[in-house]
């Protein structure tokens, strides 16, 4: 804008606001009538200035009685495109899918098992006919590119009109949400159904949701899922699948329980197609049905469908509503892979202020983080349903708080019909900590979210709303808050009084407040992790309830509707001002608590007696997921470009014979060697070491991606270090010696060391270089002497710098010793980085460190026979010589472990040190 147009527009404004004043000043403030007056004045003040400006885009509103200009949102800031965006490769069919809300007159009751339900015979291989197969799943290994309503080429027949009969069932399933991959005719009115895992994955079979066609009524089918991968199901608890029909919904009926003979077990397939190649067993789930019309159009169903064009409709309803848009704001949080648009709504009273607004606290609810959920949906649509209506609570909820809704995480996964991960091929709910927003956009803008309202205001309240599986009723899962001890038990209070509100489906007892390592990237303890201290998981069961009146019974759309109805109420009465709830619901809590503890630690339990209440709770057993951790599936896919230490891959350890291993040797020196070619070698070896009054830095040095195999390094040091035929046996050779933690030159005599003194510790080096001395640490060094019955050979270390230069300079601290007939190395130390070396050895001796470390009194020496030492060092001692002297693990490695070995030889005579010395 040039400064000819602002210079009016500025004119315009200031002379409007003296305008205002002038006319403020004339009102009396004490006058009832007046100051109704003075509303309606400032409800004119906007369309004044809008007429003398000539525009529409200013908003005024006023703090404390200054008023505030603002710009108005564009109309099209959101918008709600007619079709979502699928994953290039999926086909898609037009026809356009709706259904009609319906609620049973009276609640339909549990399946009961009479436990004659027969198991039907498998089809094997070439055994039956296929009547419907997709095989989108397989077409990509990762998610690429998105196209609005998928593939672009015409729609492809996924059934073989080879096989049809005009008894045979039409299925499909492309369709949004839908999930069907194969299906196999058995016999007439028998079918096999194959569900298609996640995209991009090879696991998590749960939901269906498929279309049924070409039926006879009064014929009893029946329907076998046979991938399942869930040990335990609802369907073994009396929960039935869900059957919807077109030519009922002319009638009004919608979704409906049905079915009989239902069975969920474990069938004798098993799946292999793992990267780990992992057998994992597959579980079936079989039921028979009549369907109620010929030629009908039907749907069969887990759960109540909740796709994402339900979710646009509903909140462009809610957009639509002007009355709704003066306190909620409908905005677009981010984007997902595909393309689609995730959410957020903005619901809190306005007028107050922008002080006032920064004084309220916050509550973030989300849903749908797992597309196959849909119950959770379902929960959601009836908590906007009471947060956005005209009821005096839900005003007193909006003028308490500011609350941040995400309706929908997972938009791509709702889509393509998901059970749990997104088109990333990752399960969204362990990756709240992620750092990789263009991978898991959704919840990394989540995240973002709520970090900056923590910086604004406090939340008061994070809730993630889910759907569970394995159990009935509906609970929550939440985290202890045990570094505040003014806190304690005041995370239960919310879901204490949530059972208290929905009696008959919330069940106090199924809740769990462990924080659990493997669940560190849920929300849940993520917003836990930030400082909300009441984060919880919301948990509805896709069966029914077992509690009260309704007992038996599955629950409805309307019953998940009325969850979010009670979740609302709960939040009034948690934060109410009088304080009477809360503190009867700590006394009930502490009662509880106190009965559970001696009822789990017996009648002598003591009231000053500590525990952690973590230690009463059972694990939150929802979904595993942990095999969905990690990277998104479009990264692990990628040829490697990185070297492998940065990006290690488990592999399974694979016995080589004798053969191989040697092949892997081929410059190890075999016992028919010739001495004096040994010899040779050992010289050329020796010319090459640093002098003894000298410290060489060694600065490792590999070659990127190589490994070194497992006992290659023990053995390279066997055939550096074996000693000549002439030297003498109690010979010293000249080596560099420690005093103070700086070498200083041996002057050739026989050192000897006292047990009892105190170690010096040694200089710790930096990674990647170390030091390598032609020395004895300082725990063997003068003036400390050992008993004058005990001796000591020492020799130099001879270790070529090929093999140091492999080694990793903060496991590097093997200490040998020779004579001329034997070699020993301090087992359990000498474990090169890279090497593959088991790492429960190395956790083993760790272990054994420690404990040594802290036990005081354990003399320094230790007797060990000859036999126990690793297979690996050859043994060629007389039996005179069957025993040596190890000393016990002390000293100081380059981490601070206290970590020193060192092998010591008896005399002549067995009986120097006997066990009785040590």
């Amino acid at each position: 804008m040039s400064e000819a147009e602002k210079t009016p527009t500025l004119a315009a404004v200031r002379n409007w606001w003296n305008t205002y004043q002038l006319g403020k000043s004339d009102i009396n403030a004490s006058n009832t009538e007046e100051d109704e007056e003075e509303s309606a004045g400032r409800r004119q003040l906007p369309t004044d200035l809008s007429q003398t400006l000539r525009t529409r885009q200013l908003l005024i509103d006023f703090d404390g009685g200054r008023p505030i200009l603002s710009l108005r949102a564009p109309l099209d800031l959101v918008n709600f495109p007619s079709t979502s965006r699928w994953p290039i490769e999926c086909e898609v069919i037009s026809d356009i899918i709706h259904h009609i809300e319906w609620d049973p007159p009276e609640p339909e009751p549990f399946y009961q098992h009479t436990g004659h339900e027969s198991i039907p015979t498998p089809a094997g291989e070439g055994t039956g006919k296929v009547v419907y197969c997709i095989d989108q799943a397989s077409k990509r290994p990762y998610f690429t590119c998105s196209h609005v309503g998928g593939s672009r080429g015409p729609i492809s027949s996924a059934t073989s009109f080879e096989n049809q009969t005009d008894v045979t069932l039409e299925f499909e399933s492309r369709f949004e949400s839908g999930n069907l991959q194969q299906a196999v005719q058995v016999s007439v009115y028998d079918y096999e159904l194959t569900l298609r895992t996640d995209m991009y994955t090879t696991k998590h079979t749960q939901w269906f949701y498929f279309r049924v066609r070409n039926m006879k009524a009064g014929v009893t089918y029946r329907f076998t899922i046979v991938n399942l991968m869930k040990s335990t199901s609802l369907y073994s608890h009396g929960m039935r699948p869900l059957l919807y029909s077109e030519r009922a919904k002319e009638k009004g009926v919608g979704w409906q329980r049905t079915g009989s003979n239902i069975r969920h077990y474990r069938n004798r397939s098993r799946n292999t197609n793992h990267d780990d190649s992992d057998t994992i067993a597959f579980y079936s789930l079989t039921w028979t049905l009549q369907f109620p019309y010929d030629s009908d159009t039907c749907y069969l169903a887990h759960c109540y469908p909740y796709t994402y064009s339900h979710l646009q409709r509903h909140l462009q309803r809610i957009s639509s509503n002007s009355a709704v848009a003066s306190y909620c704001t409908l905005r677009v949080l981010c984007h997902s892979l595909a393309g689609n648009a995730v959410y957020v709504l903005t619901i809190s009273s306005r007028g107050g202020g922008r002080v006032e607004e920064r004084t309220k606290k916050a509550v973030v609810v989300t849903a749908r983080v797992h597309p196959g959920e849909t119950n959770a949906s379902w929960m959601m649509e009836g908590f906007l349903d009471f947060l956005l209506g005209d009821s005096e609570d839900a005003q007193l909820l909006r003028d308490t708080f500011v609350f941040k809704v995400v309706p929908m995480l997972n938009p791509d996964g709702v889509i393509v019909g998901n059970y749990r991960c997104s088109l990333a091929g990752r399960d969204l709910n362990r990756n709240y900590k992620t750092s990789l927003r263009d991978s898991f956009p959704c919840v990394w803008h989540t995240r973002n979210m709520v970090e900056r309202l923590m910086a604004e205001t406090d939340v008061a309240l994070y809730c993630d709303f889910h759907g569970h599986n394995r159990k009935h009723n509906t609970f929550m899962y939440g985290c202890n808050n045990r570094s505040d001890a003014s806190l304690k038990l005041h995370e239960r209070i919310f879901p204490l009084m949530m059972s208290k509100n929905a009696s008959n489906k919330f069940s106090f007892k199924s809740c769990k407040f462990r924080v659990q390592k493997s669940k560190e990237g849920t929300g849940r303890i993520a917003m836990w992790r930030l400082g909300i201290k009441n984060s919880y998981t919301m948990e509805v069961t896709f069966g029914g309830s077992t509690l009260g009146d309704r007992r038996g019974t599955h629950f409805t759309t309307r019953d998940l509707k009325s969850l979010g109805f009670y979740f609302c109420d709960t939040l009034l009465d948690y934060c109410d001002p009088d304080p009477t709830k809360t503190t009867y619901c700590l006394r009930e809590l502490a009662g509880v608590l106190t009965k559970k503890v001696r009822g789990t630690l017996g009648k002598d339990f003591a009231t000053n007696c500590k525990f952690s209440l973590s230690e009463l709770e059972t694990s939150t057993s929802g979904s595993n997921s942990s095999d969905s951790d990690g990277l998104p599936a479009h990264l692990l896919k990628q040829p490697q470009t990185v070297p492998t230490e940065q990006t290690p891959v488990k592999k399974k350890k694979k016995c080589l014979s004798r053969k191989e291993r040697n092949s892997l040797r081929p410059e190890r020196v075999t016992d028919n060697t010739q001495p004096k070619d040994l010899q040779s070698s050992i010289k050329d070896i020796e010319s090459k070491l640093p002098r003894e009054d000298t410290v060489k830095e060694v600065v490792q040095e590999r070659p990127v991606g190589q490994h070194r195999k497992k006992g290659q390094a023990n053995v390279l040091i066997r055939k550096a270090v074996i000693p000549p035929p002439t030297a003498h046996p109690v010979e010293v050779s000249q080596v560099t010696l420690w005093h103070d933690c700086k070498p200083v030159k041996d002057d050739g005599k026989i050192n000897f060391i006292n047990s009892n003194q105190q170690h010096h510790r040694c200089t710790r080096h930096p990674f990647p270089s170390y030091k390598v001395y032609r020395a004895l640490p300082p725990s063997l060094t003068a003036p400390y002497r050992f008993p004058s019955t005990i001796y000591m050979k020492m020799v130099p270390d001879i270790v070529p710098k090929r093999l140091l230069s492999s080694f990793s300079s903060d496991t590097f601290n093997a200490h040998i010793f020779r004579d001329r007939n034997s070699l020993r190395v301090s087992e359990g130390f000498f474990v090169p980085e890279e090497s593959s070396t088991s790492h429960r050895y190395i956790a083993k001796t760790k272990q054994q460190n420690e404990k040594q470390e802290e036990d005081s009194s354990v003399s320094l020496l230790r007797r060990k026979p000859l036999g126990d030492l690793p297979p690996d060092i050859p043994q060629r001692e007389s039996e005179s010589e069957r025993n040596v002297c190890v000393p016990a693990l002390r000293g100081s490695d380059l981490r601070g472990k206290r970590l020193i070995k060192k092998t010591l030889e008896e005399k002549r005579h067995p009986r120097v040190l006997s066990p009785s010395d040590v």
